[in-house]
């Protein structure tokens, strides 16, 4: 499958239930079809902002909600969708070249996000216009 047949799709992660707190986890290469290189989250976001807005040339990701909720709004060149990321037990995987928008914020909310690749300003389209340009070569 090339990169551009890839799609968003949400993945649900093991989870271990346990009377004195569930456990959830991610491995590189097993539960997320790429291998982490990086990751970072975002938190404190005031209401009403949006994240994000950018999509990655060659960079995939998986985005999880830890604490509270999120909205993550995917456009693939073809059509919008949105996904309501509020567990976290499951993330949303995003393959190349899918513009993504995280709005939505609840308060405390806290989002993971890991990458298959270190940050590279040069892998970022910031215009959306752009991307559809690019998506549909």
């Amino acid at each position: 499958m090339s990169i551009l047949e890839a799609k968003a799709q949400i993945i649900q992660l093991p989870k271990f239930l346990d009377e004195r707190g569930n456990l959830s986890v991610l491995e590189s290469g097993k539960h997320i079809p790429f291998r982490i290189k990086r990751s970072y989250w975002i938190y404190d976001v005031p209401g009403g902002c949006l994240r994000g807005s950018h999509a990655f040339r060659t960079q995939h990701e998986f985005i999880i909600a830890l604490s509270g909720s999120f909205d993550a709004v995917i456009h693939d060149g073809v059509e919008e969708r949105r996904y309501s990321l509020s567990r976290s037990y499951y993330g949303l995987y995003l393959p190349p070249m899918h513009w993504r928008t995280l709005d939505n914020f609840s308060t405390n909310s806290l989002a993971l996000v890991v990458s298959s690749a270190e940050f590279t300003e040069e892998d970022y389209i910031r215009d959306f216009d752009e991307f559809i340009r690019e998506v549909n070569k």
